[in-house]
């Protein structure tokens, strides 16, 4: 389960297909060096992000892979 104090390049390490739902909340800096030591709260809180709905978008993408 991905929780919101993982680092968001773990979990797009770990689940690539998290990469389109990082992407479709509007979190298009994956490739920054920010993202490597963000969490997934910092990073939903940065770009004003809802992290209900992301870490539900997450999760659903990680169970299926």
């Amino acid at each position: 389960m991905i929780t919101k104090e993982n680092s968001i390049m773990e979990v797009v390490q770990k689940y690539p297909d998290t990469a389109r739902v990082f992407m479709e909340f509007g979190m298009g800096c994956l490739g920054c060096a920010i993202a490597q030591f963000e969490t997934i709260e910092q990073g939903a809180m940065a770009h004003g992000m809802d992290i209900g709905r992301l870490m539900e978008a997450l999760n659903k993408v990680a169970v299926a892979s």
